[in-house]
């Protein structure tokens, strides 16, 4: 027998982040709704958040802003990628 859902949740984010994140849940079968749930139920499992959130240290930053200008290396495929890192 399922739950009866009358609770909300609301908040408030950048536009631009909510249509593409709303793009890969769509792709994935996902509803908001059910994204949040989702969410919510993994909290509950975990006991806080579902991912390791971390702050990002310089090196980090720098290649997080490098990959945002574009810059960096690119690679056709996977085996590019793993003969580059010497895996």
């Amino acid at each position: 027998m399922g739950t009866t859902k009358t609770a909300t949740a609301r908040a408030l984010i950048d536009p631009e982040v909510k249509k593409q994140a709303e793009d890969i849940l769509n792709e994935l079968g996902l509803s908001v709704s059910g994204s949040f749930e989702l969410f919510y139920r993994q909290v509950i499992a975990q006991h806080g958040l579902p991912f390791e959130l971390r702050v990002p240290n310089k090196k980090m930053m720098k290649a997080i802003e490098n990959s945002r200008q574009g810059k960096g290396k690119r690679f056709s495929t996977t085996e590019e990628l793993y003969n580059d890192l010497g895996i």
